[in-house]
């Protein structure tokens, strides 16, 4: 039997070799050569938090069953450096205390208005639909979407105000600083790293106008008023769930700057509580991301197996059977942990997390394959206790 296994990863060794291995090498230095770019790139622009006044800025909160993250949040708002500001919070219809604490808030700080929200219409996604009542009672030129399970920093205006007019962005987002309590959340949160990682350049948002090339994390997003209703606000992304990015592109399609840093010195956030709750959240939003479009996901998921998953298996096959292509898979697990190492290091997380890739990428193709059968079955996403579809 191990005679014939062999045979067989000798044969295909020898049948992918001669394109296969030199292409593992190209990709794998491409993500660690961009990866260190994209770190360098918000490293060096991203500024520090230093204007403390000017514009209004209206902070927007949508809060559905967050009575345990909610008074936390806003109290950290309250808190902020930033002179003119107001944070304006919607109970979405909970069914917990989250009214009753966000009113109690409202009530002791004239900064913070709360409302209830409407019922939520058919055509409409839950999300984008609070987000548009959010922004029909904002009152700022600066607009902030912040989810009520983050918790900021008093510098966290500042430093938004501050960085939209240092780089004359019209929208701003970033990482914020995540916090990991289980291992599932470990190997399924970063995975949110990947395309702003190392396969999205950053660095093109500056020079050239295509919307691929940006991106957004609906943790905190910052953007000019008039920009976000020139885009038709949230009409444009009303049956998005990943309705951050699709503002993002929508905005940048339009030809407005946009920018993606580092703000996890000044923003956290527990996204999930656990591995099921984890894979839940990011995975609805896979399958739109990529436009509902089967063909392109199926695409993207054969191309994941075996150019980020299946070199670390490969490894395994090439020491054992002696390949000659065995320095070249060594070159690629090494360059893919480095690179990796680098971007948890970069986020202020535990270095070793860098040596779980191959976890997170079959995870990947899981939560892919799984966020294609919820949606073609029909069965949608138990999400905020509301099916998306």
């Amino acid at each position: 039997m191990l005679f014939e296994e062999e045979s067989v990863f000798t044969y295909l060794a020898g049948l992918l070799s001669p394109f296969y291995y030199p292409a593992l090498v190209v990709v794998a230095a491409y993500f660690f050569i961009l990866s260190l770019a994209n770190h360098y790139e918000m490293w060096r622009f991203t500024l520090s938090p230093e204007i403390d006044e000017g514009q209004m800025v209206s902070v927007l909160v949508p809060a559905r069953n967050e009575e345990e993250h909610i008074e936390r949040c806003l109290n950290s708002l309250r808190k902020q450096f930033y002179k003119n500001y107001e944070i304006v919070a919607l109970n979405d219809n909970s069914t917990d205390k989250t009214w009753e604490i966000i009113n109690r808030i409202a009530v002791a700080d004239s900064r913070v208005r709360v409302f209830d929200g409407k019922p939520l219409p058919e055509d409409w996604f839950g999300k984008p639909f609070a987000l548009h009542q959010l922004t029909q009672q904002a009152r700022g030129e600066i607009l902030i979407f912040t989810d009520a399970d983050t918790v900021h920093s008093p510098t966290s205006i500042a430093w938004a105000v501050t960085n939209m007019q240092g780089l004359k962005a019209d929208l701003i987002s970033g990482y914020v600083g995540q916090i990991f309590k289980t291992f599932g959340e470990v190997i399924t949160v970063p995975m949110m790293f990947f395309l702003t990682g190392f396969v999205i350049p950053l660095f093109l948002n500056r020079f050239v106008n295509v919307h691929w090339f940006s991106a957004a994390i609906g943790q905190f997003i910052a953007v000019k008023r008039e920009v976000f209703d020139a885009i038709g606000g949230c009409e444009s992304f009303k049956k998005k769930t990943s309705e951050d990015i699709y503002m993002c592109r929508y905005i940048r399609s339009k030809g407005y700057s946009t920018r993606f840093l580092n703000i996890a010195e000044h923003v956290k956030c527990r996204m999930y509580k656990g591995y099921h709750s984890a894979v839940a959240g990011i995975g609805k939003n896979i399958f739109d991301f990529m436009g509902k479009n089967t063909i392109l996901l199926f695409l993207c998921m054969i191309t994941e197996f075996f150019f980020l998953f299946f070199p670390f298996p490969l490894l395994v096959g090439c020491i054992i059977t002696g390949s000659v292509w065995t320095s070249h898979i060594i070159c690629v697990v090494v360059l893919y942990t480095l690179t990796w190492l680098f971007m948890f290091l970069g986020q202020r997380l535990n270095w070793w997390y860098g040596f779980l890739w191959p976890l997170l990428f079959l995870n990947l193709l899981y939560m892919s394959a799984w966020s294609w059968f919820r949606t073609v079955s029909g069965r949608g996403f138990l999400w905020k206790d509301r099916i998306v579809s």
